[in-house]
């Protein structure tokens, strides 16, 4: 009975020490990727961010594009990923170049209070979350705009899952963003910053 209690003890111990080991891994793994990210983004490349958090999913029956009491808007958790946002391109001294948004008020807000007074709607940044048939057409102006881009300085375009996950294959937390650099025919992904 002795030794089998011991044999259980050891292996809880070994298993914990397996996960501490897999979770440093991660986290190492994670923390290269967002050296490398924020290397790129000094150097000129695209960051994609999805809005910062506004509750809820898509968007209430009476939405109007240009009216924010009608559409899902950033809480106080979202106004301070934006605000945290602006902060890590300080403290990595990222110069950004331009910053694009799609015309929803959650992107348009985000961007303001991340990088105040420089944000410029586009509708090719728009989300097609409710209109799935515009997508490839959509995605296909926002890759161009994407594939264009040569500095100085990085661009920042803030908008929706739905956009980054068709242009990229990610599916992004609210206010995480997707680094890409343009290349010919389409973009490679970088790395992720998380919020």
């Amino acid at each position: 009975m002795n030794f089998t209690r011991q044999r259980w003890a050891r292996q809880v111990v070994s298993a914990v020490i397996g996960l501490a080991l897999g979770a440093a891994t991660v986290l190492a793994r994670a923390q290269a990727d967002e050296k490398v990210a924020w290397d790129a983004l000094r150097q000129g490349a695209v960051l994609l961010v999805r809005h910062a958090n506004a509750p809820g999913v898509g968007d209430p029956a009476d939405f109007k594009l240009g009216d924010c009491r009608t559409q899902r808007n950033l809480d106080q958790t979202g106004r301070e990923q934006a605000r945290q946002l602006g902060e890590q391109f300080a403290s990595h001294q990222i110069a950004v170049g331009a910053v694009l948004t799609s015309q929803w008020c959650r992107t348009k807000e985000t961007a303001e209070i991340a990088f105040p007074n420089r944000g410029r709607e586009d509708a090719s940044f728009n989300s097609f979350f409710g209109d799935s048939d515009s997508q490839p057409e959509q995605t296909a102006a926002a890759l161009k705009i994407l594939k264009q881009w040569k500095g100085p300085g990085a661009l920042v375009v803030v908008t929706h899952q739905v956009n980054i996950t068709a242009s990229t294959g990610v599916v992004p937390t609210s206010s995480e963003g997707v680094v890409v650099r343009p290349k010919a025919d389409g973009i490679d992904v970088v790395g992720r910053l998380t919020p």
